[in-house]
């Protein structure tokens, strides 16, 4: 939720018109993290000492970007704003809000002020708990607010301490780093921020504390100086090269400008100036210097570089990424066992390598328990491995959703492993439940799409899933990914059991076929588009599943909720007769999973019962196994391929991302951009 980005050219010549375009690219790659309006912050004039501070221009706008963009180029010509004038230095900062304080508007958008000055400006991404008692600190000490966030009492606080720290004094005594790190004191909650001020011209400083934020450096040619290369040296550094410097929530915003990227830490304090980046870190027991404004020791970092391309960002030649990403899957999965799947000559030579693991795999078999924590479609998948995971390691597999986990205190122990499913690896509640494991003692492991992340800094050992960038809002490739991911999990777990060599060999079979599996169930588009022209005017859709399958049924349902807007309920099918069933008419329609497995004859019975009752069916069941389901062909019956029965959630979900697809687009909704959803929920 919510998305960040900044740019700052340093020593290279450019036009307001080509700074702001930068600004508004750079948002235009976050729109898919879902956002309700958006704003930008730019300099009126070149910042000259000798004729004081730049004003601050500031634009925001409700809605989508593009009346963003009117907006400004509307404004700019009222104020007869040259568009063409040149910059050596500018920093300027952009952001598309997701509404959790106050609803969509213009005074609600960010940049938050301090004032009518703009002496201090934020962007903000998270949540700021404290900003009650905050805003009435700052209410008796004479500041006015004009908007119903949270994030307000940032600017105005950074104001407070930077008028108190300065104290009528003609020059500045403190740095900008400082004002932000005596900011961050009074603080509590998640955050990712970018402070821009008059104060301090061309200088940006951003910190982080549970909201992902990445520094992107763009170095320029020089032949003009012999100095250590920017990407060569570690940080803090300035080495006066031309150069671009990004801010950005996520990587997708800067991977067409550059791959050379910091991954800023929880309390790391950025400072952007004359060309150079320092990095300090914030202290929470040593946060006061000698009774003034903190004076934290730089701190060295390097650059890691990015593996993504660009073309990973665009939609290519789909509609939308949603449908791209769903027909990415063959690929995708054979990324995500690449060089994970062993085969030899023999059967015995068939295993799995997790290089992330093979360090702890003997304290996961000897734990008390393992228990999969997660939030959404990553709980999903996770309830699709689990029936594996505990076959083949004989050790109790609990589910825990991560907000409940945290609500309840659920006890945790030392002996436990704990296992945490996140496709961006920054969900705030699967953050926090993480924090509680380490605290108990129990072994971390993370399962996460994003390297550097902070799921994958901060658990003891874990798996990158490696399914490549995915834009759309509603995980389809991630979600596939991460079962077959948590299936070689188990096959590693398992692999000391003798009696299980036989089964594992056949799994190992399965997963080196799946991608051929997947692209047969992808032929079944057009079908899946007829049976969406005939549900588009629903408003309610039943899933029944069992064993494997009934994570299938959650997450298909989850799939037509988010993105279609439709009621959908996913049922474990075992429970139908413990209320659903007095839901069943001749109207609504149910889909019934019904693949070949050892739930099969069970949901024979189940597809009996409802026929009995008149019930709407389709049936999801494995080629060949219509006249098994459905004798009297009365049945809708979508086939698919045979797989083992661990991997059939993988085959089994696709058709269900289908129709979720195509009702969507047939309802004329947006299927990147669901309304009221992020794609990263990075606050609770």
């Amino acid at each position: 939720m919510c998305g960040i980005f900044a740019y700052l050219n340093f020593n290279v010549q450019r036009e307001r018109r080509y700074i702001l375009e930068v600004l508004f690219n750079g948002l235009r790659r976050l729109e898919y993290r879902g956002y309700d309006s958006a704003g930008i912050s730019i300099d009126s004039q070149v910042a000259d000492q000798s004729e004081g501070s730049p004003t601050l221009l500031v634009f925001r706008q409700e809605g989508k970007i593009e009346s963003l963009v009117r907006a400004v180029y509307e404004e700019a010509d009222l104020l007869d704003l040259n568009l063409e004038e040149s910059f050596s230095i500018h920093a300027g900062i952009a952001h598309t809000r997701w509404a959790t304080h106050g609803v969509p508007s213009p005074r609600n958008s960010h940049p938050q002020s301090s004032g009518p000055e703009n002496d201090f400006l934020v962007v903000h991404n998270g949540i700021v708990t404290n900003y009650e008692v905050l805003k009435e600190t700052l209410l008796r000490h004479g500041f006015t607010f004009e908007s119903d966030t949270d994030t307000e009492v940032i600017p105005k606080l950074a104001k407070f301490v930077f008028d108190r720290a300065n104290d009528g004094e003609g020059s500045q005594i403190v740095t900008f780093s400082q004002v932000v790190l005596e900011v961050m004191r009074h603080l509590e909650g998640a955050y990712a921020l970018i402070f821009k001020s008059p104060h301090y011209p061309n200088e940006l400083v951003a910190c982080r504390r549970g909201s992902p934020l990445l520094l992107g450096v763009k170095e320029l040619s020089d032949d003009s100086t012999n100095s250590t290369p920017f990407h060569e040296a570690k940080f803090p550094t300035n080495n006066g090269h031309p150069k671009e410097l990004f801010f950005s929530s996520d990587a997708n915003a800067l991977i067409e400008h550059t791959k050379r990227v910091l991954l800023i830490e929880d309390d790391e304090v950025v400072h952007l100036k004359d060309g150079g980046v320092s990095i300090l870190k914030f202290d929470h027991n040593n946060a006061r210097s000698h009774g003034g404004l903190p004076r934290p020791a730089s701190v060295q970092r390097a650059l890691s570089v990015l593996e993504m391309e660009v073309e990973q960002i665009k939609k290519g030649n789909y509609e939308h990424f949603m449908q791209k990403e769903i027909h990415e899957q063959p690929e995708s999965l054979t990324t995500t066992m690449r060089g994970r799947l062993i085969c030899g000559g023999s059967s015995k030579a068939k295993s799995v390598l997790l290089g992330g693991l093979k360090d702890h795999l003997k304290t996961i078999r000897r734990s008390r328990r393992i228990v999969f924590i997660g939030c959404g479609t990553s709980y999903n998948a996770a309830l699709a491995a689990r029936p594996f995971l505990e076959e083949l390691s004989g050790v109790p597999v609990t589910m825990e959703i991560a907000s409940d986990l945290l609500d309840r205190q659920g006890p945790i122990y030392r002996e436990d492993t704990t296992v945490f499913v996140s496709q961006s690896g920054e969900t705030a509640d699967t953050l926090l439940a993480l924090q509680y494991a380490l605290e108990n003692g129990a072994l971390c492991v993370g399962i996460t799409n994003t390297v550097g992340s902070a799921i994958a800094r901060n658990t003891h050992c874990g798996v990158h899933i490696n399914a490549g960038c995915e834009i759309g809002v509603a995980s389809t490739k991630a979600y596939t990914s991460q079962i077959v991911v948590m299936t070689m999990l188990a096959l590693a777990v398992g692999a000391d059991t003798i009696s299980s060599q036989a089964r594992r060999v056949a799994v190992i079979d399965g997963l080196f076929d799946l991608p051929n599996k997947v692209r047969e169930v992808l032929k079944l588009n057009e079908e899946l588009k007829d049976l969406a022209k005939l549900l588009v005017q629903e408003e309610s859709l039943l899933m029944f599943g069992r064993g494997y399958n009934y994570a299938t049924a959650l997450e298909g349902a989850l799939k037509v909720k988010e993105v279609a807007l439709m009621h959908s309920e996913g049922i474990l099918a075992g429970e139908m007769k413990h209320g659903p069933l007095a839901l069943v008419d001749e109207t609504l329609p149910i889909i019934v999973i019904a693949t070949h497995d050892s739930c099969f004859s069970k949901q024979q019975s189940v597809i009996q019962q409802l026929h009995a009752r008149k019930g709407r069916l389709i049936v999801m069941c494995t080629k060949g196994d219509a006249p098994l389901v459905c004798p009297s062909g009365s049945c809708r019956v979508i086939e698919v391929p045979h797989v083992e029965d661990c991997l059939q959630p993988v085959v089994n979900i696709i058709p269900l991302q289908l129709l979720a697809y195509h009702l969507t687009v047939l309802r004329g909704y947006n299927v990147d951009q669901p309304r009221n959803l992020a794609k990263s929920v990075t606050t609770q």
